[in-house]
């Protein structure tokens, strides 16, 4: 090289997304599927995709729609019950499976019976109170049309043939009711990633590193994000260039987000919550459950410890999950370090988590019995739901780990957040994605939003709004105010993804 020669620069890739989860499959294929000429890059510190929070046994594999969910349908002080996050949430979904559909019939999703099945979804609850809120929660959601078909029983015998082990052995002098949504879906995300990510590794211009791990960003003058990138197996470190970069790395996306420097990261922090199921072992009681039963979640606790009887589709078997319990842990990723949490905090963000902290004393306490649980403790917690359990029948299994948001309030100091956030750069270069639950069910629907933000004057093209269009026919249109539609883009869906009752709801609209 003589003395007027400069090195190469490093290519720069157009699309950068960290984390091998659904988030960033949805967006790699969702990209893709807009512009073919797009180059990609993933970057995923294990060796597999889906091994975290996407993972089958690491979230409950429920397609979140609002349908048994109490926790998205919270009474109001005067006893009216507010819907709209449920129809928020089941119109998201919705959203999901149109994607689903189109990926299925255009050939990237071969096989939509590999991660997608229909199974009831369903609300119990005993007591009088209890059964008096989901009477009116029933009324509330049939004025939506996204709730059209759902079934609401106080008898105990309807109730008993719907889920006879919730039924079997309970008090009868003891007020019980149920609803039930028979067009629920059952979920795993991890074959879904799987997939979506065989078709996206599979495009020209698509480049996957496993086991790498982003240490640090720099922004540069010429708006051209620089990554640190290490190769975990060699200890080699690179640099990689990209226009636009996608943190979707589930519990590690807050330290990688505090990295980046944007203003937006500014006083947001993480509260690890970790889970743990009952697995049922026993194929006999297994056969006789046939639905994902929801109950009233404790008092303080966070969303992803509302209790359920889970009836789940894994790797072509049958499964049925108790819980989750909850827990502590500093850890941010069921396989990542215990000094995440002391390592994310910075100037930024200590007011608000001590604001939060202080505000959500119930959650801790509420943590803390639940880290201090017996064995039979959660033997007792079972039998609220399937009071003829057998512990025998019944293994521990450690579930994934979830980062609810803090982020700073003006009014209150710092707030705790039970939803997702995303986080997004003043010019789009750059977007994160925080928090937990309905998460991957509602992936499409953030994928959406983020593409006409970040990429808002493409989006607004005619090109890229019919191709929005084609792969999701609601597109810019809402779902709620729309039986008809409703009713027409499920059926279509439900088709498509070989889901039992589509015609039975179009019907009934």
């Amino acid at each position: 090289m003589t003395s007027t020669d400069q090195p190469s620069p490093k290519p720069v890739t157009d699309i950068v997304l960290i984390g091998a989860g659904i988030m960033s499959a949805t967006l790699g294929v969702l990209l893709k599927a807009l512009d073919s000429t797009l180059s990609i890059a993933v970057y995923e510190r294990l060796d597999a995709v889906a091994a975290e929070s996407s993972d089958a046994w690491n979230n409950a594999g429920t397609g979140h729609s609002a349908f048994c969910e109490l926790n998205y349908t919270p009474e109001r002080p005067d006893g009216s019950i507010d819907i709209s996050k449920a129809d928020k949430i089941a119109e998201q979904f919705e959203v999901s499976k149109q994607f689903w559909a189109s990926l299925v019939q255009e050939g990237p999703l071969p096989d939509p019976t590999s991660f997608i099945h229909t199974i009831p979804h369903m609300s119990f609850v005993w007591g009088a109170a209890n059964v008096e809120y989901l009477r009116k929660r029933h009324a509330a959601l049939l004025h939506s049309p996204l709730f059209q078909g759902l079934e609401f029983s106080e008898d105990p015998a309807q109730i008993a043939a719907w889920i006879p082990l919730v039924m079997e052995g309970r008090d009868p002098a003891t007020p019980v009711a149920a609803t039930r949504m028979a067009i629920g879906t059952d979920v795993n995300f991890g074959s879904l990633t799987r997939c979506l990510f065989k078709h996206l590794k599979a495009q020209p211009g698509v480049e996957f590193h496993l086991g790498h791990q982003v240490e640090d960003f720099q922004r540069k003058s010429d708006g051209i994000w620089r990554l640190k990138i290490e190769d975990l197996a060699t200890g080699d470190r690179r640099i990689a260039r990209a226009k636009f970069v996608f943190i979707g790395a589930g519990g590690g996306t807050l330290p990688l987000l505090e990295k980046t420097d944007i203003p937006e990261a500014s006083g947001f922090g993480g509260f690890p919550v970790s889970g743990q199921w009952l697995k049922c072992r026993n194929p006999a009681v297994i056969a006789r459950h046939e639905a994902k039963v929801y109950g009233k979640p404790a008092v303080g606790s966070p969303p992803m410890s509302m209790p359920h009887l889970d009836t789940r589709q894994i790797n072509g078997q049958k499964e049925l999950l108790f819980g989750p319990y909850a827990g502590f842990s500093t850890k941010f990723l069921k396989k990542g370090s215990y000094s995440d949490l002391f390592r994310s905090i910075e100037l930024g963000n200590i007011r608000p988590l001590l604001y939060a902290g202080a505000r959500n004393l119930g959650l801790t306490r509420y943590l803390i019995g639940q880290v201090l649980q017996s064995p039979e403790d959660r033997t007792a917690a079972l039998r609220e739901y399937y009071p003829s359990a057998n512990p025998d029948d019944w293994q521990l299994e450690v579930a994934g780990q979830r980062v609810q948001v803090i982020k700073k309030d003006k009014k209150q100091g710092g707030v705790l957040e039970f939803g997702t956030e995303m986080v997004t750069s003043a010019d789009g270069s750059i977007a994160a994605l925080l928090g937990a639950s309905p998460g991957a069910s509602t992936a499409v629907a953030i994928m959406l939003d983020l593409v006409q933000k970040c990429f808002a004057e493409r989006a607004a093209t005619p090109e890229w709004q019919a191709r929005l269009r084609q792969m999701v026919p609601s597109f810019g249109q809402r779902l709620a105010d729309n039986p008809a539609l409703t009713a027409e883009v499920r059926e279509r869906s439900h088709q498509a993804l070989r889901l039992d009752g589509g015609q039975q709801t179009k019907e009934r609209q």
